[in-house]
């Protein structure tokens, strides 16, 4: 004879909300076995089938990594409608599973779902972190369609897309189109204009949105501080600072480590430990963002000591445990040249994230312990850990610094075919540099021909210096022409060529190099170097 609960409706209620509670707290503390005993209990008591369990599970599963078993509750949903679909693309996107959100679009596509304006922001948001702007102008298309184009998140987000590709004009069309833009469209505009170094525009409608009778926000300014941070305007920066305060809003936390990342990005690091330091006495406590912003500036003067301190002020704060804080003192011990330490660090890490594995694997790439590198992916892909485009430009360097061509070509195919991650500039480069090392140059050269984007300086430089080390001229020459029109104002591409000219014994090419830049007058950095005993 069949069983039915005999719970009472009120407290059977009471248990569902319970349950959800149970599944969000394993989800974010990725507590995966917790979950799947929670899980299998739900499956015999037959609450697993209800929606709303269903739905947590689904994002249980993508937060702990397992797209494959949160697809398999998705596809189990006794009732998979328009709220299933938002909740695995969502989960997806949330936690920078961004290909696989994309194919769970496409297969809600395929079943003729009609589109959601829920669903949009994280396809938009997965298409601007993939940097897939083929895929990003589909889904304009689809929004025009559809008639979501006045919807201001909608908007805001397409203008975030926009301005990460690149592309700022097409953000501040979709901006212009959109009439009476309210506070989030008009931050959404600024930061893009603010983090594609345009500053200046970015202070420009911030007067206009204040003129409509738009009063900026916190964010606002933020944005504008870290804007003109990023480009070195320091006296800018202070009458920001100046003008907030008497809009009434105070620097904040956000505030101070836009202040720090642009004195870091722009190697003015005394001056990053300074504002770190006035941070603390305004009585702000730094957050996990600003300790990662932090110590780069340690690697750059290649002071152990001050990193040493920063590690000991997260631990006392309690932000050493965090994913991303970790994996950057992990790579300011590697970058210092503490091998040692920062291997012990990572093997106290309990919950290895991708980007720990990703920073363990840099560590020991640029150290060239290519072998612990590509035993230490091996064990990443074994466990399940998402691998991102970080990953490849890590192993494949790795394969670079150790001689590793054939292991590094297969890892560049699998990183396309398996993992289905579109290869970018810096994949190219470290492709270039491993063909060239082993003396393929003309391998890299037609490689690099048939790059669907235009070439950077890297790639182009690691062929210059492969064409150098194996006295290629045709090919060296063609590579210093390419980084020539990149680089108008730098000798060190011509200098590598003219001793690429001297070892082949062409010293009239030598002397007309030479000429030409005392001509042009161009010049090059003089080197500086640290040396901090500990």
């Amino acid at each position: 004879m069949r069983r039915f609960s005999t719970i009472p409706c009120s407290s059977r209620l009471s248990s569902i909300g319970s349950y959800v509670q149970l599944i969000e707290s394993n989800g974010r503390d990725r507590l995966l076995a917790q979950g799947r005993k929670l899980h299998a209990h739900l499956v015999t008591s037959g609450i697993s089938r209800l929606t709303k369990i269903s739905a947590k599970l689904v994002s249980f599963y993508v937060e702990c990594g397992k797209i494959t078993d949160a697809k398999k509750v998705f596809d189990e949903m006794p009732k998979r409608d328009i709220s299933g679909w938002v909740v695995m693309i969502g989960s997806c996107a949330r936690n920078g599973y961004y290909q696989e959100s994309l194919d769970v679009f496409k297969e809600m596509n395929r079943e003729g779902l009609k589109l959601d304006a829920f669903i949009v922001p994280s396809v938009l948001k997965a298409s601007r972190d993939l940097l897939d702007q083929e895929f990003g102008r589909m889904m304009h298309c689809m929004i025009l369609k559809c008639s979501f184009e006045s919807d201001a998140f909608i908007v805001s987000s397409l203008i975030d897309m926009y301005s990460r590709f690149g592309e700022v004009e097409n953000a501040r069309e979709v901006f212009s189109d959109l009439s009476g833009q309210d506070l989030v469209v008009f931050n959404a505009m600024i930061s893009g204009y603010a983090n594609n170094n345009q500053a200046d525009e970015a202070l420009n409608l911030v007067q206009d949105m204040k003129l409509l009778g738009v009063k900026p926000d916190i964010i606002t300014w933020n944005a504008l501080i870290a804007g003109f941070s990023h480009i070195g305007n320091e006296e800018k920066v202070s009458e920001i600072l100046e003008t907030m305060c008497l809009d009434g809003y105070k620097a904040d936390v956000v505030s101070w480590t836009s202040i720090i990342s642009g004195l870091v990005y722009n190697f003015q690091n005394v001056k990053a430990f300074g504002a770190f330091k006035q941070m603390l006495a305004h009585g702000l406590c730094p957050n996990s963002a600003t300790i990662t912003t932090l110590l780069p500036a340690c690697t750059t003067l290649a002071n152990v000591k001050q990193g040493k301190e920063i590690h000991g002020y997260s631990v006392v704060s309690g932000l050493e445990g965090h994913g991303f804080v970790r994996s950057a003192l992990l790579d300011m011990y590697g970058k210092c040249g503490f091998i040692s330490e920062a291997m012990i660090l990572f093997r106290k890490t309990l919950k290895k994230t991708t980007v720990t594995f990703n920073s363990m694997i840099f560590c020991y790439a640029n150290h060239g312990l290519s072998d612990k590198a590509v035993e230490l992916f091996d064990q990443m892909e074994a466990t399940g850990e998402r691998l991102d485009h970080l990953t490849f430009t890590a192993i494949l360097t790795a394969c670079s610094h150790g001689g590793l061509t054939d292991l590094g070509q297969k890892l560049f195919l699998l990183m396309q075919n398996k993992y289905r991650i579109e290869p970018r500039l810096e994949h190219y480069a470290c492709m270039a540099d491993l063909l060239g090392r082993a003396g393929r140059v003309a391998e890299a050269y037609e490689m690099i021909r048939a790059m669907p984007m235009e070439p950077d300086l890297f790639v182009w430089g690691a062929l210059l210096g492969a064409c150098r080390n194996h006295g290629n001229i045709e090919l060296g020459r063609i590579a210093a022409e390419r980084l020539a029109e990149l680089e108008p104002e730098n000798s060190g591409n011509r200098l590598l060529l003219s001793s690429l000219y001297a070892n082949a014994g062409s010293w009239g090419s030598v002397v007309r190099m030479k000429k030409m830049i005392k001509k042009k007058k161009l010049s090059r950095l003089s080197g500086s170097s640290w040396v901090n005993t500990v």
